[in-house]
């Protein structure tokens, strides 16, 4: 029995260090995906949505609907990140050193406190956490149309674009799935990262699943295959 919980505890602690070396090489992804992770779901959603809801519909005002969901999540995105900004600034204190021993009453915002080059203490609602989960919920509903796409009325070009374009979002959806498991283990406190986790999944609630079901609203992606109209 012994030399079991001994077996038992070499495997859970290899499996840990393969999380462990797997999150420290996923800096790189933190530094160039996830740190300007809107810009990469923008960059690749945005002529997805073009070539797609084309092959759909070629209105020009279900056009318009579509493309106006970008716009909806990226004041979404822009209120949330905001507001767990302040909620830091309002909740936090400047301290010399990490170990928080001295506060520093001459700074009262993260920025200044940072640029002076101490150390900012605040609420701090894990950003990663949400941007990721509503980034990836986000991709997953805008690209859930493919399956029943017909992209024969596109052009060649085209149908290579949003095939590479399908591809590449899937592959981002993954790496979010990878950064957020690595935030989820080694970052933030649990209550930051279950609040940015939760910010994130009611944001997409909020929208997919309530406001997108209305007229007055940019509309779900089209689940079947519509009538092109020209």
């Amino acid at each position: 029995m012994l030399i079991r919980v001994k077996r038992g505890d070499n495997v859970l602690a290899a499996a840990e260090s393969r999380l462990l070396l797997c999150c420290h090489a996923a800096d790189g992804a933190d530094r160039y995906f996830v740190k300007v992770s809107w810009g990469w779901t923008l960059l690749l959603l945005t002529p997805f949505l073009l070539l797609s809801n084309t092959a759909f519909s070629r209105n020009a005002l279900f056009l318009g609907r579509r493309l106006l969901s970008l716009a909806v999540a990226t004041t979404v995105w822009y209120i949330f990140t905001e507001t767990f900004f302040y909620i830091e600034d309002v909740t936090g204190s400047c301290f010399k050193t990490d170990s928080m021993d001295t506060v520093s009453q001459e700074f009262t915002s993260k920025a200044t406190c940072r640029r002076a080059g101490f150390h900012w203490h605040g609420y701090d609602i894990s950003g990663h956490s949400f941007i990721l989960t509503y980034s990836a919920l986000f991709i997953v509903e805008e690209t859930a149309p493919m399956a029943s796409l017909r992209i024969g009325s596109l052009s060649t070009l085209p149908r290579i674009v949003l095939n590479l374009l399908y591809v590449a979002l899937n592959l981002i959806v993954i790496i979010w799935l990878w950064m957020f498991i690595c935030t989820s283990v080694y970052f933030h406190d649990l209550s930051h990262k279950v609040l940015g986790t939760v910010c994130g999944l009611l944001a997409w609630y909020l929208t997919y699943r309530l406001w997108y079901r209305h007229p007055l609203s940019p509309g779900l992606p089209p689940q079947r295959h519509m009538k092109e109209q020209t």
